[in-house]
């Protein structure tokens, strides 16, 4: 059952009210008693999804996937610097 949020048009007097989707919304303000209540809508709640494959990467701009992808070294490339970075530590141990 959701919350909903009323509002009296003749107090300014606001509230929030639990009921069942099917009710009718009230008229009379708890604060004033008139029949000048009105259901106000609001910003609702989020939507939170659980499980795996709700996340907010699963549904990037193709433009964002491919600047994404041109950013990433390829594997070759690191490869090649790891070995690059490794000779060179070693020549450094044998020269001293």
């Amino acid at each position: 059952m959701p919350t909903y949020d009323y509002e009296c048009k003749n107090c300014n007097h606001t509230w929030e009210l639990f009921q069942s989707i099917k009710a009718k919304p009230i008229k009379k303000c708890p604060e004033c008693g008139k029949n000048q209540a009105r259901r106000v809508i609001g910003p609702g709640a989020g939507i939170i999804f659980k499980g795996s494959g709700f996340y907010q990467t699963d549904y990037r701009s193709d433009s964002y996937k491919k600047a994404a992808a041109a950013e990433k070294p390829s594997s070759g490339e690191s490869k090649g610097e790891s070995k690059a970075s490794k000779s060179d530590s070693s020549s450094t141990k044998s020269e001293s």
